[in-house]
């Protein structure tokens, strides 16, 4: 019955599909395309009046499976872009874009602007207005080419100078690049979202011409808006601008807070740990220990030297003047259960001394103190250097020994 045959139908279509996806996740690209074939065939055979709305599927598989196939050329790939832009206008201007992308990442920029360019003329009724947003992002990337034409520009300018009528010419050429730039990456950086490309770019603009009052207000907007999502990016931004401009401490600290907060493990709070304990302020000096604390909870933290430095040396510090002991029982209190295993065991104790005698000394002196003279990691550690007739290990096994009650008050 003609029931039966459309059930049939459909079944098939879902099997070769589940084929093709087998296919692509094994990466078998020729076996891919050749189950797409008969996808879209069958596609073209299927007389039901039920909407399919196959061609995003299509679209997306194809792009893949031309993306990675051993005989995939170019001009291929071009030809069925140009076919997927034509089977919905809805998805017109995502197709343009992706075809940029698949140009730029083979070196055809000029190819890839003059796509986005035509893109960017394209008009068809209320989709207009519709797909405003991917408009955008059509100007936006078109606007980051001109960019990288304006970076080309300034490059070879710099380079011969500002003499003669052909630096004249490339000088206006850069120019032109500029506006046509700083208009386009300037709208799309209004709308709340993650352009830290775009907001990178317009700043480097704004700084080169000297109008650093609007990188200012660009980067504090991008970072502080409560309508854009919160992002770590964009106080990285903010305080590498402040600080390439020489601003105070006080606003450094600020934007580095607000970075702690978010990711407390970033490479940015050796840094912050580092102003903090020079600040003569106790809030900040305790805050200090605190970053450094929470960044060597991390992983990826584990063998890094200046955050041990950075803690040994404060932790030094506070044992020598014997004040603010309760900062570290603080800190000690709600780690003493799992940083013995993660940081102070026997095991890490060989390693570490065999890797980097720097590293096991900032850690065996932060293990004396936190764990006691009788830590796993500090004897070990202290022996080795002592064995191998190393000053600074005699000199922080004294210190260690001497500053024992310390632990103990620590310990609780």
């Amino acid at each position: 019955s003609s029931h039966e045959h459309k059930l049939t139908f459909k079944k098939s279509k879902e099997v070769c599909l589940s084929y093709i996806q087998d296919a692509m996740l094994q990466k078998q690209w020729k076996r891919a395309a050749e189950f797409l074939t008969f996808y879209i065939e069958s596609l073209e055979k299927d007389f039901s009046t039920e909407y399919m709305g196959p061609s995003e599927m299509i679209w997306r598989i194809g792009t893949e499976i031309l993306c990675h196939h051993s005989h995939s050329s170019m001009k291929e790939f071009n030809s069925f872009i140009e076919q997927m832009k034509t089977l919905g206008v809805k998805r017109y201007l995502k197709v343009c874009l992706e075809h940029a992308f698949h140009l730029l990442c083979n070196g055809l920029i000029d190819e890839a602007y003059q796509n986005l360019s035509l893109a960017e003329s394209w008009r068809f009724g209320e989709q207009t207005a519709i797909q405003d947003k991917e408009m955008k992002l059509i100007q936006a990337y078109r606007g980051l080419l001109d960019y990288y034409s304006w970076s080309k520009q300034k490059t070879i300018l710099l380079e011969h100078g500002q003499d003669g009528f052909e630096d004249l010419s490339v000088e206006q050429e850069m120019h032109s690049c500029f506006r046509k730039a700083a208009v386009n990456l300037r709208e799309i950086i209004k709308i709340p979202g993650v352009w830290d490309l775009f907001v990178k770019c317009y700043v480097d603009l704004l700084e080169f011409y000297g109008d650093h009052n609007e990188a200012r207000q660009v980067l504090n907007e991008y970072a502080y808006n409560s309508k854009f999502p919160a992002n770590p990016n964009a106080h990285v931004y903010l305080y590498q601008f402040l600080k390439r401009h020489g601003e105070s401490k006080k606003s450094l600290i600020s934007a580095l807070k607000i970075l702690h907060d978010i990711v407390p493990s970033h490479e940015l709070m050796i840094d912050f740990n580092m102003m903090l304990q020079k600040s003569k302020k106790r809030k900040k000096r305790r805050l200090g220990l605190e970053v450094i604390f929470a960044a060597l909870d991390y992983a990826g933290w584990k063998e890094n030297v200046k955050a041990w430095s950075c803690l040994a040396r404060q932790v030094k510090q506070i044992v020598n003047s014997e004040k603010h002991l309760d900062w570290i029982k603080q800190e000690w209190n709600s780690r003493k259960d799992w940083w013995p295993a993660f940081h102070f065991s026997r095991y890490l104790a060989k390693r570490n001394w065999q890797d980097n005698e720097s590293l096991s000394c900032e850690k065996a002196l932060v293990a004396g103190i936190l764990l006691g003279k009788d830590c796993k990691y500090f004897k070990y550690v202290s022996h080795q250097g002592c064995k191998a007739r190393v000053k600074r290990f005699r000199i922080l096994k004294k210190f260690v020994n001497k500053h024992n009650p310390a632990y103990l008050r620590i310990s609780g």
